[in-house]
């Protein structure tokens, strides 16, 4: 098969350089140093604030002096998901990416497209001196994916701009103009050790092989959840047998469904052989259930020490209670934009921090009320089940605006250039774009990026014909601005 070009190459040089560079979200030191050191070198204008997000400015080509100042925007961090056979250290190594067809991929890990894409753009339009444009502002902001904190401390007065195009959107062909603002709710079950029976049969349960995939992109595409699929298993156990419950463990962070989870527990030995027989007939009932899916969906039982200690038995009885009644997935759908998710949750992980059971969820809607409603449905679940709750304060949504200047002249760049007509919507997911309107409530916005595909999980992938699309686009919309 012949192989495929890379192009536009200074994009995809950019993107070699930033996947050299460490950026897990709260430790972007070595992204941010190579950025200022980026714009040294190029004898641009740069700055950082004391979140660590920085401003590069280029002026003008000559001619376009008079067109409205430009910001265009990315996060420098990447979510770090890695298969459980990988080894690699997101602190320190590079990501290794290879080309499967049309498509640019990782080796074990999140690719960091998401928004790595964003970022190369950038860097190519910076260093370039045969692109036409007007006033350039790009805005790199930090920890985007974990808390949106660069967003969030962004202050009045540190960028100049009155149109920002967000680059962090991940289907070719279509323009964002809204998006879902979110929160976080957590769950906290105290739990006693007691001594568990030496005499029983100790196995580990585990749920692996999912898809995964973001908890706002992804979420209407009824994908399994480990975290629920184990919990349903470990309580059908817990209502034939005397289970203890010794270690639990599923997922990784709040806005990923999760992939993998498992579970160490111990029934009476003459029930070894049965427990066998609930996982052949659990496995087979699931992969009925998600064979369209999840078609990697797998299951493992095995053999596991005694441990010395299990969680108490009341606890169990609650969380498993707890876990099985909180929302998963999709809960309403818009009804102004048909086919796009108006709220939902995600059960992202489970995990056994300090003598607690730590439980994270995530709430997103595009209607403030509704999150808030969906944040109290999970708190209520939880609370029943004697966990102490909290939510966060969480982050706006951004309101769709049809009338947008420089969405028309989006939409007639799309049109002039390919022959048909973008697709306008609102996403799901969260964006960046909600904070920045309220810090400067005059910006005119749209998002755009490239097709990406598994987006937080290994399994990400970049579309490479739609990069240079992508580019074609933006680099017209840039010369195509209203003027000041």
């Amino acid at each position: 098969m012949e192989k495929i070009e890379l192009k536009p190459a200074s994009v995809f040089h950019y993107f070699a350089e930033i996947c050299k560079v460490p950026r897990p979200s709260k430790k972007e030191e070595k992204i941010i140093a190579y950025l200022m050191n980026f714009a040294e070198e190029q004898g641009l204008e740069a700055k950082k604030d004391e979140a660590g997000n920085i401003l590069i400015k280029k002026p003008a080509t000559p001619g376009l002096e008079n067109l409205k100042t430009v910001i265009l925007q990315s996060h420098i961090d990447m979510v770090c998901e890695k298969n459980s056979d990988s080894n690699h250290d997101f602190l320190n190594d590079p990501i290794e990416t290879y080309i499967d067809g049309e498509w640019l991929k990782a080796k074990g890990t999140t690719l960091g497209a998401d928004n790595g894409i964003g970022m190369a753009t950038q860097l190519a339009i910076l260093a370039a001196d045969d692109i036409q444009h007007g006033p350039l502002e790009c805005l790199f902001t930090v920890d985007e994916e974990t808390g949106l904190t660069g967003a969030f401390a962004l202050k009045e007065g540190f960028m100049d701009g009155h149109i920002l195009i967000n680059l962090d959107s991940e289907d070719e062909g279509e323009l964002f103009i809204g998006c879902a603002g979110g929160a976080n709710t957590t769950a906290e079950f105290a739990y006693t050790e007691i001594d568990a029976p030496q005499d029983y049969f100790f196995f580990k349960v585990a749920i692996k092989g999912l898809t995964g995939g973001h908890s706002g992109d992804d979420i209407n595409k009824n994908r399994a959840n480990a975290n629920k699929l184990l919990n349903r298993f470990l309580s059908q156990l817990a209502a034939k047998y005397d289970m203890y419950l010794c270690q639990i463990d599923g997922g990784n962070l709040h806005n990923a469904i999760p992939r993998e989870a498992s579970a160490i527990c111990a029934v009476p030995m003459k029930h070894k052989e049965d427990v066998r027989i609930d996982m052949n007939i659990y496995t087979a009932e699931i992969e009925n259930e998600f064979s369209v899916t999840e078609p990697n969906l797998r299951t493992e039982l095995g053999s596991e020490s005694p441990c010395e200690k299990a969680i108490d038995r009341d606890t169990v009885a609650r969380l498993l209670k707890s876990v099985y009644a909180v929302h998963h997935g999709v809960y309403a759908w818009s009804q102004d934009m048909p086919g796009l998710v108006e709220t939902s949750s995600n059960l992202a992980s489970i995990k056994m921090v300090d003598g607690k059971i730590k439980i994270v969820t995530s709430q997103r809607s595009s209607i403030l009320s509704s999150r808030k409603d969906m944040s109290e449905m999970v708190r209520s679940a939880f609370q029943l089940g004697g966990a102490e709750v909290k939510t966060s304060d969480g982050y706006p949504g951004w309101k769709p605006n049809p009338s947008s200047p420089i969405l028309k002249v989006a939409i007639e760049s799309y049109k002039k250039l390919f022959g048909v007509e973008p697709k306008v919507k609102a996403i799901h997911a969260g964006l960046e774009c909600g904070l920045f309107l309220e810090k400067y409530p005059h910006l005119d916005m749209f998002s755009t990026g490239p097709t990406l595909r598994g987006v937080h999980s290994p399994d990400e992938r970049m579309h490479i014909p739609a990069v240079d699309k992508f580019w074609k686009h933006l680099l017209d919309v840039l010369v195509n601005v209203p003027q000041k």
